[in-house]
């Protein structure tokens, strides 16, 4: 397996990847309370790879993880319990981290994490902090068995009423 950024190449792959995913997750327990066709979606990995920032995990020619990885919360990262302050650009956010439903239990996901947590370090980043939907258990425990720490869970201000606080998690570099 490979991780590499995404690009026109993979662009349908990773799209039907986090397609599949959330039908799976509509279809059981939706913990990160995605939505078909809405989020994650064509339109957000297109503009996660028009910015570099959208990654894909190849096993060969398939799709069977993919996340994006930049330094944006997209929110109020300020609200957070962190042990230490950073200022946004000085730490990497891990976003729409997912991995095939059929494949689960096999390591791609701690392979994607690992990843991002060595690209931090490569790069000069503090730290890489991420925020999970509270009842998604099977990430919360994902992030800290590759060693994050947990640090609260806050409004970050995004406005989305299915989810009006999330669990924070950090690991300084």
């Amino acid at each position: 397996m490979k991780i590499l950024k995404c690009t026109e190449e993979y662009l349908s792959a990773v799209v039907e990847l986090y397609n599949k995913v959330t039908i799976y997750l509509e279809n059981t327990i939706n913990y990160p309370k995605w939505t078909y066709g809405e989020y994650p979606s064509k339109e957000s990995v297109m503009k996660a790879m028009q910015d570099g920032v959208q990654y894909v995990c190849m096993d060969g020619n398939k799709a069977v993880g993919a996340f994006v990885l930049n330094d944006n919360p997209q929110g109020d990262y300020s609200a957070g319990d962190w042990s230490i302050y950073l200022d946004e650009g000085e730490y990497l956010v891990i976003h729409t981290l997912a991995s095939d439903s059929d494949l689960q239990g096999r390591g791609i996901g701690r392979m994607m994490v690992e990843y991002c947590i060595e690209k931090a370090k490569k790069d000069g980043y503090k730290a890489v902090r991420i925020d999970v939907v509270p009842g998604n258990a099977l990430a919360r425990r994902l992030y800290e068995k590759c060693g994050f720490s947990f640090a609260g869970e806050r409004d970050l201000g995004r406005g989305i009423e299915a989810i009006p606080e999330f669990a924070l998690y950090e690991l300084n570099l």
